[in-house]
């Protein structure tokens, strides 16, 4: 993050993009918030000390919904959004789904400002929580944008740590932007380490305008977390890699 501000990039909010304040040279950094919030609460801390603000989405479950947490990171003037997930927990009832996103949504609207959304990926459930909108309207409820579905990509870059690597959309079930990534291969932005990324910015090789998505709870200093982070999130990999390779089937 250091050196995308030293690069001349302005950070914005997933929200003020979709308003349309957009400059000349940009960066979103989106986090997902699906596990330690506690983490989250960190990254938060040290993107107010670099006088930056980002997007946090949480999820409706115990493992991400930490009330104070939610309320103090809206209160550093970050933006918080609902991270929704709910056609996986109504097993693909389409109406049952969109119930439980507006009852979830209002519970957040309760703690801080809500404008935009972003869905959970859930790897191992077969259905796609935004086949919501292909039946609803997310707009008849005050929200203004979901990064799948409201984001111009033909003009900005995607890197995300899903798969704890920043080339992992090869064995993402969801987290990817389909029809890009592929030309972002042959256009030299595909990135394995946070190094490497570094090293491109530094060469003036990357796009005016970015998204960075991170998980917060991948993130740790060296020792037994990031061991531990390590080894589970390559067995999930192997996991993900069979999903997907039984979908292109």
């Amino acid at each position: 993050m250091k050196e995308i501000k030293s690069c001349g990039y302005e950070f914005i909010t997933y929200q003020q993009y979709c308003e349309g304040n957009i400059p000349e040279k940009f960066v979103i950094v989106r986090h997902d918030v699906d596990l330690k919030p506690q983490n989250s609460f960190a990254v938060a801390q040290d993107e107010t000390a670099m006088g930056v603000r980002t997007s946090y989405y949480f999820r409706a479950v115990p493992e991400s919904w930490d009330e104070a947490i939610i309320k103090e990171i809206a209160a550093m003037k970050h933006e918080v959004g609902y991270h929704y997930e709910s056609l996986t927990t109504c097993n693909g009832n389409v109406q049952e789904a969109f119930e439980d996103f507006k009852k979830n949504l209002e519970r957040l609207r309760k703690l801080v400002s809500v404008n935009t959304i972003c869905m959970h990926g859930s790897p191992r459930s077969p259905y796609d929580s935004k086949d919501i909108w292909k039946q609803y309207d997310y707009k008849s409820l005050n929200i203004i944008g979901e990064p799948y579905l409201s984001t111009d990509f033909s003009k900005m870059l995607y890197l995300t740590d899903t798969g704890r690597r920043w080339d992992g959309y090869k064995v993402s079930v969801r987290d990817k932007i389909e029809g890009f990534q592929e030309k972002w291969d042959v256009k030299g932005w595909t990135f394995h380490s946070t190094n490497d990324i570094i090293r491109a910015l530094q060469e003036n090789r990357l796009p005016n305008q970015l998204m960075i998505t991170t998980h917060p709870q991948r993130w740790f200093d060296f020792g037994l977390n990031w061991m531990e982070e390590l080894v589970i999130q390559n067995a999930k990999n192997i996991i993900k890699r069979i999903i997907v390779s039984r979908k292109n089937k």
